[in-house]
């Protein structure tokens, strides 16, 4: 599911993945609005699938991230507010999350864009961060 959710550098929010296009990316904001855009070649688009958190070991992939969140959060809405957190609030919420995060590597602006977007992912019924085959692939 997350590999038709992107972002966009420079541009706020999340959009799914509708359509391509020859040149470009057809996306719907994922709002009430369902505005949809074109993305271009030139515009940095990135894949929440394609993104990893560091750690103190190695890399974990987004999906699992966001499904700790939503463990400790009970599906519900983040409790903490990213805007109004500090950064050593922040900080303790990742602990809890991951605690195994690399606290050098992973800075306040990483935290707080994590939160925004799973906020932005539940607020619109995007539940399922991790895919069905990884989870088989992980019980063999």
């Amino acid at each position: 599911m997350l590999r038709t959710i992107l972002s966009i550098s420079g541009k706020p929010g999340l959009y799914k993945l509708i359509s391509q296009g020859k040149n470009m990316l057809i996306l719907e904001t994922l709002d009430a609005t369902k505005k949809r855009i074109p993305a271009y070649n030139h515009d940095k688009v990135i894949s929440l699938g394609d993104i990893a958190m560091y750690t103190d070991a190695d890399e974990v992939a987004l999906g699992e991230v966001l499904e700790s969140v939503k463990t400790k959060e009970n599906g519900a809405v983040a409790s903490i507010d990213y805007k109004k957190a500090s950064q050593a609030e922040l900080h303790a919420y990742m602990a809890e999350v991951l605690p195994s995060y690399d606290r050098d590597r992973v800075h306040t602006s990483d935290i707080k864009k994590l939160i925004q977007w799973y906020n932005i992912l539940v607020s619109n019924g995007v539940t399922e961060f991790v895919e069905a085959e990884e989870e088989n692939a992980t019980e063999e």
